[in-house]
């Protein structure tokens, strides 16, 4: 059973920020004790976060028309 919620990628999103070289960059970004680090990183991981939910976005509409095209039935030419 096929489903719109785009587990494919928020797992590897999931995967990506937990790791550690992920769990690094948040670090740097957010919580870094030193005013240069945190103005390097955040916006690297800012643009980071945006390219993952983009992709979460893409294939939930990918998974949404798909099952929408199903619905309606597949004709053949």
């Amino acid at each position: 059973m096929t489903t719109r919620w785009p587990w494919i990628s928020m797992l590897v999103s999931l995967i990506l920020t937990l790791s550690p070289l992920g769990r690094d960059i948040v670090y740097s970004a957010f919580f870094a004790g030193e005013a240069l680090s945190r103005n390097i990183w955040a916006p690297i991981a800012l643009i980071i976060f945006a390219v993952m939910a983009a992709v979460i976005l893409a294939e939930w509409l990918i998974r949404t028309y798909i099952l929408n095209r199903r619905a309606r039935g597949a004709t053949t030419a």
